[in-house]
């Protein structure tokens, strides 16, 4: 497998001799699959009895998408796993584990990491899903990191996908606009010197009804503002501990991905780190909240559009239905 070598800032060596075992792993490949169809805020507004400026003033989106035909969970997920691979120079046959982080398949049974496993060539791969919402795939991630340095697999293929307007009614002001679909991966790779860094992760389960899926219409409902105080007010402490665990401060981050929610959550975060020079992933205002995905997307937007560079110290961080949160110091391919 020719799976190119990183580089590191230096401010990140120093992690060397920080909690971190060794050997490591790192991120080798991304890839992301962004469905086709775009939907303006016009058409989510009149669909959900609002003004297409109440969307952008609420939540910061100008457009999303959402998957349509044959563009399910598992076809997105294949194809970014697909961009994923190549980015890395690795083939399915390298590939020994699937963790799929989703919260949308159509039906628990059966899981949609075999499935993906099977449509990327690599059947004999074990395949396994994760539902831990929006903060899947940082949950995946910290899943697939331990098992490469525990020397359980080799290389770990880890991918967000959902398809987010599945579970939500397009009248409801209060996810319709807001919740869209697509998928990102990540190729896990093991690595002499650490390229994931441990991770800062809980849940709060007291409010786990705040964002559920209603019976009797099966789709999701959102207490929206109580979500937002939670957010803005209990996660900081997680993102100091994945710094403290990369042996960093998050004044020497040079990016920030936090989970797509809304444009106001993801300003408040960034000023809270107040990072010089920081750049901050703000996916939400073309892509709307794709839950699981979000984290991955926005990491690969600011990677294709140059605004990280491989070497460079990133926190990423998910939180969502749950209440779960998990964030994790990486370093770019």
């Amino acid at each position: 497998m020719n799976v190119h070598q990183e580089s590191f800032a230096d401010v990140v060596t120093i992690a060397a001799n920080g909690p971190f075992p060794r050997p490591g792993s790192r991120i080798a490949g991304l890839g992301a699959y962004r469905p086709v169809t775009v939907v303006p805020n016009a058409l989510a507004a009149d669909a959900a009895g609002v003004d297409a400026q109440w969307i952008e003033q609420r939540v910061g989106i100008h457009e999303r998408r959402h998957a349509t035909g044959g563009e399910s969970v598992v076809a997105m997920a294949v194809e970014a796993g697909n961009k994923a691979l190549a980015d890395a120079g690795a083939g399915p046959g390298d590939v020994d584990v699937i963790i799929l982080a989703t919260c949308s398949m159509p039906s628990p049974m059966p899981n949609g990491a075999a499935s993906v496993a099977a449509l990327l060539g690599c059947p004999a791969a074990a395949g396994f899903d994760v539902n831990a919402a929006c903060s899947g795939f940082s949950h995946a991630l910290a899943v697939g990191d331990a098992l490469v340095r525990a020397g359980t697999a080799r290389n770990v293929l880890v991918v967000a996908s959902e398809r987010m307007s599945d579970w939500v009614s397009a009248r409801d002001r209060n996810t319709g606009p807001i919740f869209a679909d697509g998928a990102a991966a990540a190729l896990v790779s093991p690595s002499e010197r650490p390229g994931i860094f441990p991770v800062a992760w809980g849940s709060d389960g007291r409010r786990a009804g705040l964002i559920n899926i209603r019976p009797e219409t099966g789709h999701m409902e959102m207490a929206g503002r109580k979500v937002y105080r939670w957010t803005t007010s209990a996660l900081m402490p997680a993102v100091q501990g994945a710094c403290e665990r990369a042996g960093i401060t998050p004044q020497q981050l040079k990016a920030f991905v936090p989970h797509q929610a809304n444009l106001r959550i993801i300003d408040i975060l960034a000023q809270a780190i107040g990072a010089p020079g920081m750049v901050t992933a703000r996916d939400v205002t073309s892509a709307g909240n794709t839950c699981a995905a979000s984290v991955p997307l926005g990491f690969h937007a600011l990677r294709r559009h140059g605004q990280i560079h491989s070497g460079d110290p990133v926190l990423l961080f998910g939180f969502g239905a749950g209440l779960t949160y998990a964030a994790q110091v990486v370093i770019t391919p």
